[in-house]
């Protein structure tokens, strides 16, 4: 069979003039007719067949190959039959990818097409109907592309171009249900016996990467977005979403010199307590039909889980912006000053390695139990971390946060977010860049210094933590108000 195709998948063989179904199954299918018997031609001479034009003459008739049975339990490569395989643990796949899986063939050791292997339990192709015509197989995702650290600030017209693909992925979002079961071959290790509750809990289930989304707006990045402003929020802190929208997450519709719009969403799971979970959803669907800016994915809201909110925006990011150009993203008690984050961004390109922020380098793992941050050696037993920006708030450019998506699959979920995004520029082999516009502990680390409270600072910075709502209202009241200062800081 070596230049023949499957008769399971990829287009069925083809099968002789009068072939009746049969074989192992017993199906006795009604042939056509016996042809009526011809007188045998004389020796030597040919047959002159009927409905030929003249002067053409075919060759005797070859004995039929007998067609070969069909064996108990061969898959069949109907699209709409049922599928009996279940995806491995925290592996989310959709139905159709599934299918294309299962039925397109694949190259032979001898150049080739193999047979897939039999399905118990699958529905043949009724006869008499055409095999179906299957989608094309979805783009591999590409590799991370190493960059120079040194070439940070490339000229975009230097850069490489990207290899065109054949397809960009899944255009909505695939994940449609929860399929998540704990990890039982963690459960009896002697080492996860000694962990505490909160990171056994992590680990049993750090294989499920993605969920179902709960609410979406594909809409926000469509047209020309300049910036998306994302915001980490959770679904009991409605008054620290209502400061932003009146305050630095307004939006815009252009920001000047054709620079496209400014638009905003907030990144939210599930509330962490059933028992408060249906009135705070009510509550939410509410406030997302005034607003219209919520992303919402269902998983439970918690400290560990930021790291999937941070792999749940990416991927959405990937299937719904191609276009967008820059994304600031922050948490939900910080102040920022959008006039800066324009200014700063006014001279750079979508296409460069943009990450920036209040970098931390060669930071250790924290190993003290009563920490917030504290890692145990048998999660992470490096002596530091990789370079990373704090989580308060950064800006990245639109294409690497597209390759950052795929680098973060290639890695395990770390609990901690921003230190798991410094591990996935790692692949991709991008410094973040330090800012001193990006105040992620502060204007000062003495959270009794009086510069933590003057506004002339917070005028000239990009972001500062940490604000509560009504703190976050009177700064943003001064700072852009008849606000006179002795000097200006120059940190752009």
């Amino acid at each position: 069979m070596g230049h023949g195709r499957s008769p399971q998948c990829g287009g069925l063989a083809r099968r002789p003039r009068g072939w009746r179904a049969g074989g192992a199954e017993g199906v006795n299918a009604p042939g056509p007719p016996p042809p009526l018997p011809v007188p045998p031609p004389a020796a030597g001479k040919w047959k002159v067949a009927a409905g030929a034009r003249p002067g053409l003459r075919s060759r005797p008739p070859r004995p039929r190959p007998r067609p070969p049975s069909p064996s108990r339990g061969a898959q069949s490569c109907d699209p709409r039959a049922p599928l009996r395989r279940r995806p491995g643990p925290g592996r989310h796949v959709s139905v159709e990818e599934n299918r294309l899986q299962e039925c397109v063939p694949v190259p032979g050791p001898a150049g080739g097409r193999n047979g897939i292997p039999a399905q118990s339990d699958s529905q043949p192709v009724s006869a008499g109907t055409p095999p179906p015509t299957l989608e094309p197989q979805k783009a591999q995702k590409p590799s991370g592309h190493l960059v120079n650290p040194n070439s940070f600030w490339k000229n975009p017209k230097d850069a490489v171009a990207p290899t065109p693909m054949a397809s960009r992925g899944p255009q909505t979002w695939d994940i449609n249900i929860t399929n998540c079961s704990v990890n039982v071959n963690l459960t009896h290790q002697p080492w996860f016996q000694g962990l505490e509750p909160h990171f056994r809990q992590f680990l049993s289930y750090r294989h499920c990467r993605y969920f179902p989304m709960l609410l979406n707006h594909p809409e926000k990045c469509h047209g020309d977005v300049y910036l998306l402003v994302v915001v980490k929020s959770v679904i009991t802190q409605h008054d620290r979403r209502e400061a932003i929208r009146q305050t630095w997450g307004r939006e815009q519709e252009t920001v000047g010199r054709g620079r496209g719009a400014v638009r905003t969403l907030f990144l939210l799971g599930t509330a962490s307590k059933q028992e408060e979970r249906a009135h705070y959803q009510q509550l939410l669907a509410y406030e997302d039909r005034l607003y219209g800016d919520i992303l919402q994915w269902d998983f439970l809201d918690s400290f560990f889980n930021l790291t999937l909110k941070e792999i749940h925006f990416l991927k959405w990011f990937d299937i719904y912006c191609p276009k967008v150009h820059f994304i600031f993203k922050g948490d939900d008690d910080v102040f920022v000053n959008p006039p800066n984050l324009l200014e700063f961004l006014a001279d750079r390109q979508p296409q460069e390695d943009l990450f920036v922020g209040d970098v931390l380098q060669h930071a250790r793992p924290i190993r003290k139990k009563d920490n917030k941050y504290y890692i145990p050696g048998v999660l992470y037993s490096k002596a530091s971390y990789p370079p990373y920006a704090g989580g308060g708030g950064f800006l990245m450019a639109g294409s690497l946060a597209r390759r950052l998506h795929h680098a973060c699959d290639t890695l395990e979920l770390y609990p901690i977010d921003d230190v798991f995004l410094g591990m996935c520029l790692e692949v991709l082999g991008v410094q973040p860049t330090a800012h001193e516009g990006f105040k992620t502990f502060g204007i000062s680390r003495n959270r009794n210094s009086r510069m933590n409270k003057e506004p002339c600072f917070f005028r000239s910075m990009l972001v500062v933590h940490k604000l509560l709502p009504a703190e976050l209202l009177a700064m943003w009241g001064l700072v852009h108000g008849n606000l006179t200062c002795s000097r200006k800081l120059q940190v752009l």
